[in-house]
């Protein structure tokens, strides 16, 4: 009946018939999938239809959560977990303890949604020099006797990196257990070749990838984004300075470039970032996040083998500080990339931010917020709290650049300060509300940060924190530019196309 159609014909014919049974396939899996966000539905059926087979691809890779995470845990290693794991009971604070009416609101949201109570008697230091900050960890490495406990997403393979990894391997090899955990991709530069070093001298090292199927490992939009070092179950660091010479200002920082050649060598750039370093029961919680995705990488349970480290010694009271950890990460059927607030850390921010009576400090090394974070900065500002963003003006990704400025216009009209950091890359992630509760920690503000990866903050209830936050806040702004109405009535009109084509792209930034 076809024999007068040409081989190419047929061809044509075939591939139309496959994409055409495809498109069906995959937007009747759209509309199964997507059931909380009428917008993302309609962008991906839109994407399948009009990109024949590159949109079906997009929509497999970054459209779709295959990581059950809590799911997996909850089957098959939680309740292990759970077995070894101190209750810290004796260190914690309940929310009819405080006498601030914000700290009991963050207090009940994050125990009821989170898996960790705030416990006091932390002795918290908050680091803003990332040279001293890395200076701090070694410190602390060096005079380990136990073990030691690394999670990272970016670890480079440059001088800085390498030298510390060669101190790991001295300490393993001094018989301290080292336990190495990186991001398969944001540490994709770690080779078998530079790794050889760690375990020939006994370390452990695994690599965090979303999952071990064929199928889950389709997810590299989901990533481990989290910064921590436990050592001796004692002392820990976490916040958003991975392990390079970029992050101590002795490479070129931002761009695709930073890696390569003479660039990496001729530009220098000032790396600005927040660290903590908490020594008492708050390190016993990021001792346990670290567990966590210890299991989740290696299916080991540490701790569970009679004998092994003294994982969670008894730290007693170090300081008057409160901490609660909050994790963050996607989990469970959600897909990724929805635009509504799941629970946990979005929910965190938004009603920290609509809890604040007087002052918001917000620094963010990413600004490309959900509209609902958006909504409740101006809802803030309009009611009269003073509302302060600190974000990146130079040095990081233009396109997320972009993307945020698009949200200016209805900050600035409901009275929010908005200063773009000038002096180098900023990358330190902290929140401050009313000059009292805090938290800093890896995750920015944007959909990535709450929707794909999985990141660690610390809520700290603490005076002396916030002051310090402030004070680093201040003295950010001397060296940052403010965003003002005039200003951005004046830019130019490529500008204004750049922002909104960039903004279409937010969840996936």
């Amino acid at each position: 009946m076809f024999d007068w159609l040409p081989v190419s014909g047929w061809l044509a014919a075939v591939l139309s018939l496959c994409g055409y049974l495809l498109t069906l396939a995959l937007v009747r899996w759209v509309l199964l999938l997507k059931k909380d966000s009428p917008a993302s539905t309609v962008a991906w059926i839109m994407a399948i239809v009009l990109i024949p087979y590159l949109g079906g691809l997009l929509f497999l890779i970054f459209g779709v959560n295959r990581v059950n995470r809590r799911a997996e845990l909850k089957a098959a290693g939680d309740a292990r977990i759970e077995a070894v794991t101190p209750s810290l009971t004796e260190h914690r604070v309940f929310a009819s303890e405080s006498t601030q009416e914000p700290d009991r609101t963050l207090m009940r949201l994050q125990t009821a949604v989170g898996r960790y109570p705030p416990v006091g008697g932390n002795d918290v230091e908050t680091l803003d020099d990332t040279n001293r900050t890395l200076g701090l960890i070694r410190r602390e490495i060096e005079a380990a006797t136990s073990s030691i406990h690394l999670e990272y997403y970016i670890w480079k393979p440059d001088r800085t990196g390498t030298a510390l990894r060669d101190l790991l391997v001295r300490k393993a090899a001094e018989g301290v257990t080292v336990r190495f955990l990186y991001d398969g991709i944001g540490s994709l530069w770690l080779t078998k070749r530079w790794l050889k070093p760690l375990r020939d001298a006994g370390a452990e090292v695994a690599s965090f990838l979303p999952g071990a199927g064929f199928r889950e490992r389709w997810s590299l939009n989901l990533r481990n984004h989290r910064k921590i070092v436990v050592v001796d179950g004692r002392v820990a660091f976490t916040g958003g300075m991975n392990i390079g010479d970029e992050y101590l200002g002795l490479a070129r920082t931002g761009g695709w470039r930073h890696c390569f050649g003479k660039a990496a060598k001729e530009r220098r750039g000032w790396w600005r970032d927040t660290h903590l370093r908490v020594e008492g029961p708050g390190a016993l919680q990021l001792q346990q996040v670290f567990a966590e995705d210890w299991y989740f990488a290696t299916g080991a349970v540490l701790g569970e083998v009679e004998g092994q480290d003294n994982l969670y010694p008894d730290t007693g009271s170090r300081g008057s500080a409160i901490v609660q950890c909050v994790p963050g990460g996607p989990s469970g059927p959600t897909p990724a990339g929805e635009r509504s607030l799941p629970r946990g850390l979005p929910n965190l921010f938004f009603t920290a931010i609509t809890a604040a009576q007087r002052t918001i400090d917000l620094t963010t090394g990413y600004f490309v917020p959900p509209i609902q974070i958006v909504q409740a900065l101006e809802a803030a500002a309009w009611r009269g709290v003073r509302v302060r963003l600190l974000v990146p003006g130079t040095g990081g990704k233009p396109w997320t650049i972009f993307a945020g400025r698009s949200d200016y216009e209805v900050l600035l009209r409901a009275g929010v300060e908005i200063y773009e950091y000038r002096a180098g890359t900023l990358h330190a992630k902290t929140l401050t509300v009313d000059g009292r509760w805090s938290l800093v920690g890896s995750a920015n503000l944007d959909a990535r940060s709450f929707y794909l990866n999985f990141e660690v903050n610390l809520a700290l209830y603490d005076d002396r924190t916030a002051e310090r936050l402030a004070e680093r806040f201040e003295l950010d702004m001397t060296k940052a530019l403010r965003i003002t109405p005039e200003a951005r009535a004046a830019r130019a009109h490529w500008r204004v196309l750049a922002e909104n084509f960039c903004r279409m792209f937010a969840p996936v930034f």
